[in-house]
């Protein structure tokens, strides 16, 4: 009897096991990690995609491409199912396998991605990414309004010129790029002579008493917004939440150049939840979704269904959309290849001198 109470607890035992198991499979096919810049969605819509989809989307922050790099390569599988990330980083997350190629027909909202962000040159057959917004990369400063055209890279690498504290930004390649064309260089250069030269640029601009460090770009616009800083390189939605702030800031692409950059959704090869990566995808994709996340953090849109119903304030607004002449002297970042071991090098003689 003792042998067949035993027995039968057992599977009892046994069932309640599985049954747990279940659940929790089932619950983690409901939690979706998402990895983004901190400060890059409104918790909203996160609410709201949970509320319509079932998902419950936890997010996993970053200041910097290398930071985000770095994090991807020693995760273990399934930790990530979406990941989003800047323009020029995806061939390297391409070659490192770090992301799976998207199968569109799982997400119908992909046809409101506006035709200018189709085939560039860091995804032109469009297999691994949706983009998510676009921005560009400037300066943001307190003191007397100049015309936006006519603000050079001296106004920080000339130490004459600084009038207070001030940042550059902590990533290496859009700081490098930053100072080559400070210097008159492409931004996307890899000729040793000319890297050196950028090098000598950041270098020289470390020795003046009012630099302050390398900062993310959101830590730089905080320290702008609290006058903690006098200037800082910062990405543009940030700017124009600080200006929000503090009318009295401005915020320029300088004369020699910057550059654009788009946001891009992209699927982790190791996603857990590709159901629930897809559905994220496609909210976002949403006409009314887009408009909302781009007037909510400040930065453009690149889904043409969401700029038929945003207004004209937003669109016409210099900060978050530049315009022609600003948008002539700027570049896209292009894939390095193996000439990114250069500006590693380059980086680290900059962290360590």
């Amino acid at each position: 009897m003792k042998k067949i109470i035993f027995i039968i607890a057992l599977f009892v035992a046994i069932a309640i096991t599985v049954c747990i198991q279940k659940q929790g499979d089932a619950k983690s096919t409901k939690n979706l990690t998402v990895m983004i810049y901190s400060e890059y969605i409104d918790p909203v819509l996160l609410e709201d995609f949970r509320n319509k989809t079932g998902y419950k989307v936890e997010l996993e922050l970053y200041e910097a491409q290398e930071e985000m790099i770095a994090k991807l390569i020693t995760a273990d599988s399934g930790k990530y199912d979406v990941i989003i990330a800047s323009d020029v980083v995806i061939p390297q997350m391409v070659h490192l396998g770090l992301i799976a190629p998207i199968d569109t027909n799982k997400i119908p909202n992909h046809v409101n991605v506006a035709p200018q962000f189709l085939g560039q040159a860091y995804d032109p057959t469009n297999t691994y990414s949706l983009p998510y917004l676009w921005g560009t990369t400037g300066i943001l400063f307190h003191g007397n309004k100049m015309h936006p055209d006519s603000v050079s890279y001296s106004l920080l690498f000339d130490a004459k010129n600084t009038q207070g504290k001030f940042s550059l930004l902590n990533e290496s390649r859009s700081m490098l790029s930053m100072a080559l064309q400070a210097n008159g260089y492409d931004a996307n250069s890899s000729k040793p002579e000319e890297l050196n030269k950028a090098v000598d640029c950041i270098l020289q601009a470390k020795k003046d008493p009012h630099f302050a460090g390398f900062d993310g770009s959101d830590i730089g616009k905080d320290k702008i917004i609290s006058d903690e800083l006098w200037a800082a390189i910062v990405f543009s939605g940030e700017a124009m939440d600080a200006i929000d702030k503090d009318s009295s800031l401005q915020y320029v692409i300088p004369t020699e150049g910057s550059f654009m950059w788009v946001d891009a959704m992209t699927l982790s090869s190791k996603a857990k939840n590709i159901e629930g990566a897809y559905a994220f995808m496609n909210y976002i994709l949403d006409a009314k979704i887009g408009a909302k996340l781009a007037k909510s953090i400040n930065y453009a849109t690149p889904n043409k269904a969401s700029l038929e119903i945003i207004d004209n304030d937003f669109k016409n607004n210099r900060v978050i959309n530049p315009n022609k002449q600003e948008i002539n002297r700027m570049v896209f970042l292009t894939d390095l290849g193996d000439a990114e071991k250069y500006f590693d090098e380059a980086w680290m003689i900059i962290k360590t001198h």
